[in-house]
């Protein structure tokens, strides 16, 4: 089956028991045992339910992966993975992870004496150069958010398959539909469902593939022993988000583009990165490993007064934090997703004052456009009447 297809009948198209078109949400926490001796599949929900198991077969089936899990967020699945070292070893991740993930990985798991080595994995020398005897796991978000790097995911596969090394890959940004790590030789995929996978602003939502079995058992141990799993609703929400996916990405994709060519042409925008301009420097790498570029972009407009000045002038996009829904989202990274990550390696990492990120939804591309251009002229006119105050005050 095409993607398309398998979103809608590749697993729990209807339910067995019933017909119903839609999986029932089994709102129970735990499950009657008509014998002791041979328990049924479920007992407590903690440890499974059946609304809950039918999006992880899903989310498995989609990414080609053994097994899949949801948890109560995209951190909950983050930092779930990361359960899977023990003291004493060390990872090698990508500089410009999200902001979430920079949090957890310098001030929780540190206290575990598990080492960490952020490094520009868009440089497969670097990545090599960073893996040491003790190195267990490289983890990688690409394209990043939200600078938008490609990193070469086979590349840094082939060189953690011949030390043993296990490779996660954050999936959130393209989905299964535009891009499957597993099938490029990841050991995990993680996404935070929250975005386009949910797809609606109304769920909050993580979800884990893995490549085998025996991984799979390992992370389904940690899963129920930490607990932090999806309940039965929110597993129902996300897989009505599911069953769209396609259909969103599509229309997403081509206004984000539209949108990136008209950033990139504008005097007030100092850089637009989307992998799908093909002066963007992974432009020809994401074009192989992946079938598409995506709905999220981001452009820098200089400095911050000017970023504010936009979204001080905005009328369609909502500015708010998370992306990937049915609504275009803007959102500040230096004070939203990376406000956890220090000014100095913010600016390291090119996560400017005037950098802002946008998520296309679902709008007209053109109504978008006119939006983007009112605003622009509006902060170039503020900023000129501003200067004009202060150069008659003096």
């Amino acid at each position: 089956m095409k993607f398309a297809t398998k979103l809608l009948h590749g697993t729990s198209c209807f339910d067995p028991v019933t017909g119903a078109a839609s999986t029932p949400i089994y709102q129970a926490s735990t499950f009657h045992q008509a014998d002791l001796d041979r328990p049924g599949a479920y007992d407590y929900a903690r440890s499974g339910n059946p609304t809950r198991h039918a999006l992880e077969e899903a989310i498995a089936v989609l990414e080609g992966g053994a097994r899949g899990f949801a948890f109560a967020s995209g951190m909950a699945a983050i930092s779930s993975v990361f359960m899977l070292f023990s003291a004493g070893d060390h990872v090698v991740v990508a500089e410009d992870v999200y902001g979430g993930t920079y949090r957890f990985l310098t001030k929780v798991l540190s206290r575990m004496n598990i080492d960490v080595t952020f490094v520009d994995t868009t440089c497969v020398e670097a990545v090599e150069r960073a893996v040491t005897p003790r190195t267990c796991g490289i983890y990688l978000e690409t394209p990043s958010n939200p600078t938008l790097k490609v990193t070469d995911i086979a590349a840094v596969c082939h060189i953690a398959k011949a030390k043993n090394i296990i490779v996660i890959v954050d999936n959130t940004f393209l989905t299964p539909y535009y891009q499957r790590p597993l099938e490029l030789g990841a050991d995990i995929v993680i996404h935070s469902a929250t975005k386009f996978i949910g797809g609606h602003s109304d769920v909050v939502a993580g979800l884990a593939v893995t490549k085998d079995a025996e991984l799979g058992e390992q992370l389904y141990f940690i899963q129920n022993g930490m607990g932090a799993v999806l309940g039965a609703q929110d597993s129902w929400l996300v897989m009505r988000g599911l069953k769209s996916l396609k259909a969103r990405l599509d229309v997403s994709t081509q206004t984000a583009e539209k949108i990136a060519r008209w950033l990139a042409n504008h005097p007030s925008v100092a850089k637009v990165h989307y992998t799908g301009l093909a002066g963007h420097p992974g432009h020809q790498l994401q074009s192989r490993q992946a079938s598409g570029h995506g709905a999220v972009l981001s452009f820098d407009v200089g400095s911050r007064e000017r970023a504010k000045a936009l979204f001080d002038r905005v009328t369609l996009p909502i500015v708010a934090v998370s992306l990937g829904a049915v609504e275009t989202i803007l959102s500040y990274p230096a004070m939203m997703s990376h406000a956890a990550m220090p000014a100095a390696e913010r600016e390291r990492r090119g996560i400017t004052d005037g950098l802002i990120r946008l998520s296309a939804g679902l709008e007209d591309a053109d109504d978008l456009v006119r939006d983007l251009e009112q605003a622009l002229e509006g902060v170039e006119a503020a900023l000129s009447e501003s200067k004009s105050k202060a150069f008659s005050g003096a």
